[in-house]
C-alpha cells in the first residue's frame, strides 16, 4: 500500500482553524512516516502532524508537509495479564473501547469528548475527571517516535528517561508519534447518575462529592443558574438504563441530564456534542477551583451575560509528565465554550485574566494567549523540555508559527 493525499485546504474539526499545506499525506506504515520525514529533511519542509484535528489552536497549521494519521489506526496487541495495549498512534479514542473489551480490558479514564487520536489526546495532556485520576498521556508506557532525522526511537521510562518525560506531552514538536503502549484495567461497568440542582446548593457540597465519588463533575448553565451534575462509579453489576429522564427538565437542561444507567466504562465516558465550539480550560490549583470557579461565574454574569454554553468544572490528580498541566499540582479544571460561529475573543481574553490570576495553565490543545515567557514560569522543567526538544529536532523540522510562540 502507498501514501494517499488528501485534499486542500485543511480545518480543525471547530472551523476555527484553517492552512494550506503544500500537501497533506496519510502514510500507511511507520516506514513511510520515516520516509515522508527524512525527504521534508533534506528539502527542508516545514513537517506538522494532525490526528482528527479536535485542537482549537493552531497545533497542526502549517504551509509546509502535514501529515495525517487517519490510515494509522487499531489496536496491535491487547494482553490482559499484563494490562498493556498496543495502539498505533491515528487510532480514535472511540475506536479503542470494543477491542479492548475483547481482550478484558479497557481505558483507566477518559474525557467526555472521545473523536480525538490517540497521538493528539496524548500530546496535549487530555484528560477526564477524578481526583485519584491522572491524565491519558500518564497511561503511557512507551511510545515510538519518529524524530527529524527520519529515525524511528522507542522511548520508555527505561530506555530513554528524559526524553521520555518530554515526549509524554510534547503538542508534536519532537516528532512523529507512530504507537503508543497504553497501560489498562480490567474490563469495568459505569454506573452514571446525572443530576440538575441549583449552583448555590452544587458549592456547597461540592468536596463531598468529589471525595465521595471516583469521578464527578458538573456544568454551570447560564441563564438558569442550576449545575448540571454527573456522578459516576464502578459496579459489578449487568448494563441496564431506567427508560425515561427526569421529569420537569427544560430544553437546555435535557442536554445534560439523562436518564440513569449502568453500562460499560467507554461507552458511559463520552457525551455527544453535536454542534461545533470553541473552547478556552485552564488547570488551577485544587484549593483555588472553586473561587476561581466563582469568579467566571461573576465575570460572565456581570459583563458576558450573552454566552449561554455552560462552564464545565472537573478534577484532575497531580502527576510528573513535564508539561502537564497537572505537573506536581493536584487540580481543578475549568473550561469555558462558545458556538464556533458567534464572537468569543473580548469573553476569553476577561476569562484568561481571570486564569492567570490563580496561576492557571491552559490546556495546550485550547484557546489561550501564553507565551513562552508565561510557560517558562509555570512549568518547573520548562527548560528541560527545550533541552529535549533541541535535541530531537536541532533544526525546528516539527515548528510552526504558533509553537515558535511558545517554544521561541
Amino acid at each position: 500500500m502507498s501514501s494517499k493525499i488528501d485534499d486542500l485546504p485543511w480545518k480543525n474539526w471547530a472551523g476555527n482553524i484553517s492552512a494550506t499545506p503544500q500537501q497533506i499525506v496519510r502514510p500507511v506504515s511507520e516506514a513511510e512516516v520515516a520516509a515522508l520525514v527524512q525527504k521534508a529533511t533534506r528539502t527542508g519542509q516545514p513537517v506538522r502532524v494532525v490526528g482528527s484535528g479536535h485542537s482549537f489552536q493552531p497545533l497542526c497549521a502549517t504551509d509546509g508537509l502535514l501529515i495525517s494519521l487517519d490510515d494509522l489506526q487499531g489496536v496491535v496487541s491487547a494482553d490482559s495479564a499484563s494490562g498493556l495495549a498496543t495502539v498505533w498512534a491515528g487510532t480514535k479514542l472511540h475506536a479503542l473501547g470494543a477491542p479492548l473489551l475483547e481482550a478484558g480490558l479497557a481505558l483507566e479514564n477518559m474525557g467526555d469528548i472521545d473523536r480525538q487520536s490517540v497521538a493528539g489526546a496524548i500530546s496535549t495532556g487530555t484528560h477526564g475527571t477524578g481526583p485519584t485520576l491522572r491524565n491519558l498521556s500518564s497511561q503511557v508506557v512507551s511510545l515510538r517516535l519518529v524524530t527529524a532525522a527520519g529515525e524511528v526511537v522507542e522511548l520508555s521510562a527505561d530506555s530513554h528517561p528524559p526524553l521520555f518525560k518530554a515526549a509524554q506531552v510534547s503538542l508534536g514538536s519532537l516528532g512523529v508519534i507512530t504507537q503508543a503502549i497504553l497501560r489498562c484495567l480490567p474490563t469495568y461497568h459505569l454506573h452514571e447518575r446525572t443530576w440538575a440542582e441549583p449552583f448555590a446548593d452544587c458549592m456547597a457540597r461540592l468536596d463531598e462529592r468529589i471525595s465521595a465519588t471516583r469521578h464527578f463533575e458538573f456544568f454551570w448553565v447560564p441563564g438558569e443558574d442550576v449545575a448540571a451534575c454527573k456522578a459516576l462509579r464502578p459496579v459489578e453489576t449487568e448494563s441496564w438504563q431506567v427508560a425515561e429522564n427526569p421529569p420537569g427538565l427544560s430544553e437546555r437542561l435535557r442536554r445534560y441530564i439523562g436518564p440513569e444507567r449502568v453500562d460499560w466504562s467507554y461507552r458511559i465516558f463520552p457525551s455527544e456534542r453535536n454542534n461545533r465550539f470553541v473552547e478556552m480550560e485552564f488547570a488551577v490549583p485544587a484549593a483555588d477551583g472553586p473561587a476561581c470557579m466563582q469568579e467566571i461565574r461573576a465575570l460572565m454574569q456581570a459583563r458576558h451575560p450573552q454566552v449561554q454554553w455552560p462552564v464545565e468544572y472537573r478534577t484532575l490528580a497531580a502527576d510528573d509528565l513535564w508539561l502537564s498541566p497537572a505537573y506536581q499540582r493536584e487540580s481543578v479544571t475549568i473550561s469555558i465554550h462558545q458556538a464556533a460561529d458567534l464572537p468569543y475573543a473580548d469573553f476569553f481574553a476577561d476569562a484568561e485574566a481571570v486564569f492567570r490570576s490563580y496561576r492557571g495553565r491552559p490546556h495546550w490543545g485550547k484557546l489561550h494567549s501564553h507565551t513562552a515567557a508565561d510557560f517558562a514560569e509555570l512549568y518547573p522543567r520548562w527548560d528541560d523540555f527545550l533541552a529535549v526538544r533541541r535535541e530531537l529536532d536541532p533544526d525546528d523540522r516539527f515548528l510552526n508559527d504558533h509553537l515558535r510562540r511558545i517554544v521561541e
